[in-house]
């Protein structure tokens, strides 16, 4: 697979956050499309299709379920993962049992973060179709 063919979007309503990530991924050879705003993301995904994108829960306009709900309609196989410094249960087994392909909490460890954006970005089929990785007190668990 060669990444820079695929483009991971990412939405975070924290400028230093998004540049991090955007380094990081790009540094890692994935292409980038970063948004701040929940409105500005789903509008480009109205338009252009991809696969993995990565998604803070927390934001002021729309919270990262309802963006989930909106993405979902508008491009199915787009895999999900969460980005999040809240651990809340609650909010992780929605986001999980929504197709949600990750959940992860910041800040995440590098490697772990690349790896879920790298099994999301070669799985075949749609999100829903997918295991999830969930990160929970500094563990990794597969879920169902």
């Amino acid at each position: 697979m060669n990444q820079q063919s695929v483009t991971v979007s990412l939405l975070d309503d924290d400028p230093s956050v998004l540049k991090a990530m955007n380094r990081l991924l790009r540094s890692a050879g994935w292409a980038v499309k970063a948004f701040e705003d929940p409105l500005a993301f789903l509008g480009h995904a109205a338009k252009q299709l991809f696969p993995v994108a990565v998604i803070d829960v927390c934001m002021p306009a729309m919270n990262g379920l309802e963006v989930q709900t909106h993405l979902r309609n508008l491009s199915p196989a787009t895999r999900v993962i969460f980005l999040t410094s809240r651990d809340d249960a609650t909010v992780r087994e929605k986001a999980l049992a929504a197709g949600a392909f990750a959940f992860l909490l910041k800040p995440a460890d590098d490697e772990e973060l690349l790896a879920a954006i790298h099994s999301a970005a070669t799985r075949s089929g749609g999100a829903r179709e997918n295991s999830a990785i969930s990160r929970q007190d500094g563990s990794r668990a597969k879920s169902a």
